[in-house]
Formats: structure tokens, sequence, C-alpha cells
């Protein structure tokens, strides 16, 4: 009887420990969703905006869309979308900036939007670390810039406050990291050892120096708003959290965060 159940442990044991290894050897086509698709910013109503292509340290190149500030001392927004679609779905957030008198940097992705190769933690911070210094390069003060990262791209954001002094930050949906996202079956210990892209937004928090907007949805069933929680935390700066508790993770702008978030830059943009 004895050894029938230690058979029986062991199989099931090994049977979770494939699972486990599948997700493992997935998990970047779990994480990453692209959308292929190459559209203009006219063909999204941006007619404003024009592709920029811009080439990363490491030779790839993505096309993000750009349009300049009304005026030179209103602020310019640098977003980042999350791990689905394209920065054509994101146009009308893009739409509510410049019609406040930003300027706008809608960052693509290598692997999204028509871009070639496969997107990859080291590989986005490469792209948005290109797309700053693009900008940079076009005589925009990295102090004029409001950094605003999306669910994936608040990972990205994060990391680019870091290397970089900009004027703020705004984190739509943020999580603590990936790793904390595992599925529940994938116990802490090996998700913390297995998860290969982590975008630590927790770790990273503290040496923010900027003020910081955090913006989460209370029905949010993707990143739990407890994670946006955590992230405001641990931030020691000037911060403010917006947690709208009927919005959910692709809806906050819906639910009246867009009039928020512009009322922050306007009150943060000295």
């Amino acid at each position: 009887m004895l050894m029938i159940m230690v058979k029986t442990v062991l199989g099931l044991g090994g049977v979770y420990l494939l699972l486990v290894g599948f997700v493992a050897l997935m998990q970047r086509d779990m994480i990453y969703h692209p959308g292929k698709t190459r559209t203009r910013p006219d063909e999204a109503g941006l007619p404003e905006m024009v592709p920029v292509p811009i080439k990363s340290a490491d030779g790839w190149i993505a096309t993000s869309w750009y349009a300049a500030p009304r005026s030179p001392g209103r602020p310019t927004v640098v977003f980042f979308h999350g791990n689905s679609g394209t920065l054509a779905d994101r146009a009308h957030k893009a739409r509510a900036f410049l019609d406040a008198g930003m300027g706008v940097l809608l960052v693509e992705y290598r692997g999204y939007g028509g871009n070639a190769g496969r997107p990859s933690e080291r590989g986005l911070y490469a792209d948005a670390e290109a797309a700053m210094r693009w900008l940079i390069g076009q005589g925009v003060s990295s102090r004029r810039l409001v950094l605003y990262g999306e669910s994936l791209g608040s990972g990205i954001a994060m990391e680019m406050a870091i290397r970089y002094e900009v004027m703020m930050v705004v984190l739509e949906s943020p999580f603590t990291s990936l790793a904390d996202l595992a599925p529940a079956y994938v116990l802490p210990p090996l998700a913390q050892l297995l998860t290969w892209d982590r975008y630590d937004n927790l770790i990273k928090a503290p040496s923010l120096r900027v003020p910081l907007l955090v913006v989460h949805g209370g029905k949010d069933t993707l990143v739990p708003v407890i994670m946006g929680h955590a992230v405001l935390n641990a931030a020691d700066t000037i911060k403010e959290g917006l947690f709208l508790p009927e919005a959910g993770h692709n809806d906050l702008w819906e639910h009246g965060a867009s009039k928020k978030i512009l009322d922050f830059i306007a009150r943060r943009a000295l």
C-alpha cells in the first residue's frame, strides 16, 4: 500500500513538473500577444502624428508614431503600451493628450505592428531606450517627458524612469513583477526561478525620484488591484493613486481615468 502511494505521488509530481516545464518553455508566447498589422497614424484617427522608424542598439528597427507639442513648454507623453495589439489600439489615449496640447511618442516594439523581431524584456528595454534617445535627439529635454506605462508597459516606463531624469511617471494597471502573475498552479519559488522576463516594478519603485500616479481598476481580473497599491506604497516620492472600484483591466478610461490623468499632469508639469 505504501509503495502504491509513493508511486502515485511521484507520478503526480512528474506530471506537475512536466506541466510547469511546458509553461516555462512557452512563457513568452503566453506573455506577449503582438498585433501584426502595420497601420498609418491617419488611419487610426491621428493625422498629426508621423511614423518614425527607430533603430535600437542591437539592430532591430521599430516604427513608432510622434507628434510634437503645440508649444515648446508643453510636456511630451512617451507612451509604452501593454502586451497585446499595437500602438494603433491606443489611438484614443494619444488623442486625449494631443487635444490637451501635449506632444506624444507612441512607442512600438519589435515583433509588434509589422516590426521584425521577437519581444522580450531585454529587447523591449532596448526599443524603449532607442525611442528615448531619438526623442532627446530631436531637442526634447528628458525633464519635459511624461512616461506612461500601460500594464506590461508599466515595467518599461519604470525602467526608463530610472535611466533618465524625466518629469513624471503614470502607471496604468501596474503589476509588482511578472513572476507574481504566474499561473496559480506554479508555486511562487518556481515562478521566481523560471520566469525569464521579470519587469520588477516593486523592486524599482523606491528608486523613483519624480511624481508618480498609479491608476488601477478594482475589478481588474488580470492584474489584481492589490499590486497597484503595492507599487504605489513602495514608491518614496510625490505620489497619487487613482483606484476606480468599478473598472477592470482595459476600461479605465471609460470610467473617467483620462480626466484625472490629464489633471495630474497639468498640476505636476512645473
